[in-house]
């Protein structure tokens, strides 16, 4: 058997054949698939090839969060049949208004995917959830129907890039730095339909919330994965929630990558992604001399809203207020964080200052459910993606920063450098 990357490793556990290369086509069988509101569209194809039952109930998980609560009668009837099929087929792992957050958060914060797993979501950012150390990738409504039927996927091997980080982060330099740096050399297509891993003094002391970050946004740069090595700050994350057991696996020394990226984050500064693409990249002094005004900034998404993301963000804010002529969305990534900000007293903070701050949802990021922007409107975003008509109109701007960037930048009025307060 030849050395083997990491995803390999995983597809030989999840298929059984020995030495799968990159290319080859092999079957698997999927530890853990999650549905949200487009999991809807898996309803009928599953009907249509005469399934009788889900494979396994308990590794199902469907997650309401692009929509809530529904704020079309579109949206309502997605919510409607999910919850009419996770009765029908006794799904009992729904997570429904109230009872939810986004969905890559709910899997991560409550133990449903574990290193060595192969998952898969009706999301393409089911990415974050390698940073468990895990291949998670995200799957069309047709595809995720045979899931639910079979237990069981056919993927291409994908070849691998390795990206060593080293360094030191500086004063006001977070993980979102981290990917958007990484993004401006590795672009929005660099990594298509590749495995990426993450190695190197630098990965090995991120928090389990930074390898979210920088797993979520592979996405960004077309990869079918987004991988941490599994170690000790994994487990310890794990310990306590996992929902199956763990199989941890590591690459071979030897292992044959297709590139290899070296990358010293020493002296690196906050990143701005400027529109249109996450892979225009700017260190953001550089922009902030532009004076760029905004007219919302938007601090939320599965990219950057979990609590370490809003506590950074609120060491800014605490005392300040809101610019005139701008509009502060804050969106926590799940009901659970929702709580937390409550008992620290982050909701007020934030609220004090003007901010508006929503219940747990996918928010203004993906321009469906609220913050969308008119034409001709900015928006300091610590979300994934700022294409043309992500967050509302074709002729708005997004600016993909950190959570500390968006604070300061609602408080100025304009994309602002948070190494000058802090």
């Amino acid at each position: 058997m030849s050395e083997q990357t990491l995803v390999q490793k995983i597809l030989t556990r999840a298929s059984g054949t020995p030495d799968p290369v990159p290319g080859q086509i092999v079957v698997g069988k999927v530890d853990l698939a999650m549905a949200h509101e487009q999991g809807a569209q898996a309803i009928a194809p599953f009907v249509q090839m005469g399934a009788k039952k889900v494979w396994d109930p308990d590794r199902v998980v469907i997650a309401i969060d692009h929509w809530v609560p529904a704020s079309t009668e579109g949206a309502a009837r997605l919510h409607q049949m999910l919850r009419e099929f996770s009765q029908t087929y006794k799904l009992p792992h729904f997570y429904d208004v109230g009872n939810h957050g986004i969905c890559h958060q709910v899997l991560a914060e409550d133990g449903w995917v574990v290193p060595g797993d192969v998952a898969v979501g009706t999301d393409s950012h089911t990415n974050m959830l390698g940073a468990m150390g895990a291949m998670a990738v995200g799957i069309g409504p047709t595809e995720f129907a045979a899931v639910l039927a079979t237990g069981k996927i056919w993927l291409k091997v994908p070849p691998s890039l390795k990206i060593n980080l080293e360094g030191r982060l500086g004063k006001g330099v977070y993980a979102k730095d981290i990917v958007l740096r990484v993004l401006s050399e590795v672009k929005t297509d660099g990594a298509r339909y590749k495995a990426i891993e993450f190695h190197g003094s630098t990965a090995a002391r991120l928090s389990m919330s930074e390898r979210f970050t920088i797993s979520n946004m592979t996405t960004e740069m077309g990869a079918k994965a987004g991988m941490f090595l599994p170690d000790a700050t994994t487990q310890e994350f794990l310990r306590g929630i996992a929902k199956h057991e763990m199989h941890p696996l590591l690459p071979d020394e030897g292992a044959t990558y297709e590139r290899v990226l070296h990358i010293n984050l020493d002296g690196m500064e906050p990143q701005v992604a400027c529109p249109h693409s996450p892979d225009n990249v700017r260190p953001i002094s550089a922009v902030a001399k532009e004076h760029v005004k905004i007219n919302q900034a938007f601090l939320g998404s599965c990219t950057n809203a979990r609590m370490d993301d809003l506590r950074e963000a609120a060491k800014i804010f605490k005392g300040e207020k809101v610019a005139p002529g701008v509009r502060f969305i804050v969106s926590p990534a799940s009901t659970r964080i929702y709580r937390e900000c409550l008992k620290e007293g982050l909701i007020d903070l934030f609220t004090a200052g003007g901010a508006v701050f929503t219940n747990s949802s996918c928010s203004a990021c993906f321009g469906g459910n609220m913050g969308i922007l008119a034409a001709e409107e900015v928006c300091a975003s610590s979300s994934n993606r700022n294409f043309p008509g992500r967050m509302g109109s074709t002729k708005g701007r997004v600016y993909l920063m950190s959570p500390a960037a968006v604070a300061l930048s609602a408080i100025r009025g304009e994309i602002a450098d948070p190494r000058e307060v802090l």
